[in-house]
């Protein structure tokens, strides 16, 4: 899979768990780690692990795909898994506020996505 077609596949997991402000950064020209960042939010740690537990379930069975490595799932207030290319970044709110991964990468692309809802 292309890094796009990853990047659209975790928003739309991540759509079908409920996750709120799902937003892609275009890094592509800023930096070496990633192509892509996935931001998104849960309302909850346990709306948190859902979507993490979407996301991981959907790559896997659907594309075969499973992150190289995946961070802060048993806290469940910031869950990071790595598609290699695209690092996807599940929070709860406090978090995603305090940590502002948007404003950091403020030179980056930014893509929102809304999804019909189910």
């Amino acid at each position: 899979m292309t890094p796009e077609e990853i990047t659209l596949a975790v928003a739309g997991y991540a759509s079908d768990a409920k996750a709120e402000a799902i937003i892609s950064l275009d890094l592509r020209e800023l930096t070496s780690v990633a192509d892509y960042f996935l931001i998104c939010t849960g309302r909850s740690e346990r709306q948190v692990k859902a979507i993490h537990d979407r996301v991981h379930l959907g790559m896997k069975q659907d594309h075969g795909v499973l992150p190289a490595r995946v961070d802060g799932a048993a806290q469940s207030q910031w869950v990071l898994m790595d598609y290699s290319d695209v690092i996807v970044h599940v929070f709860v709110p406090e978090l995603r506020d305090f940590y502002r991964l948007e404003q950091l990468w403020g030179e980056a692309p930014v893509q929102p996505f809304e999804f019909a809802p189910a």
